[in-house]
């Protein structure tokens, strides 16, 4: 629902629509990137730097919350995955001893390939959705 009602509003922001669309794309960009833990941050500096509008890209960035990161990052890891060849990405475990460090030593070769995945996948996705913000903005005001 706050999705929503938030992508509404951004139809109506009163700037150009390239430049709303650039700030959409921007915050899917930066919600789907592997740089967990600093998406809003990174949002508010790059649209101030850029000069684009915050609440429009953080409405981007938070396409990326606790109900859709799980499959976005794990679509991303599976994607890098197949770019980078790798062939067993879940690996055969010992459930019985179970530690955090043995889970982060057992899941280590996937590090790049959530990097690459989700990288390449918050790109598409961002071009994705600067022409399709674009063309509702101009659609909205025409």
């Amino acid at each position: 629902m706050f999705f929503k009602e938030k992508l509404r509003e951004i139809l109506t922001v009163n700037e150009p629509p390239r430049k709303v669309a650039a700030a959409f794309a921007l915050g899917i960009f930066i919600g789907m990137s592997p740089l967990l833990g600093i998406h809003t941050l990174l949002g508010i500096f790059l649209a101030w730097q850029l000069r684009l509008n915050k609440l429009v890209t953080l409405v981007g960035v938070y396409v990326t919350n606790p109900w859709t990161i799980v499959p976005i990052y794990t679509f991303g890891t599976w994607v890098g995955a197949k770019m980078l060849g790798v062939e067993q990405v879940i690996p055969t475990m010992d459930w019985h001893h179970m530690s955090l460090k043995i889970l982060l030593v057992e899941f280590e070769h996937l590090l790049m390939p959530f990097i690459v995945g989700s990288t390449v996948n918050g790109a598409i996705a961002a071009l994705i959705a600067y022409v399709v913000i674009y063309q509702s903005v101009k659609r909205n005001r025409g």
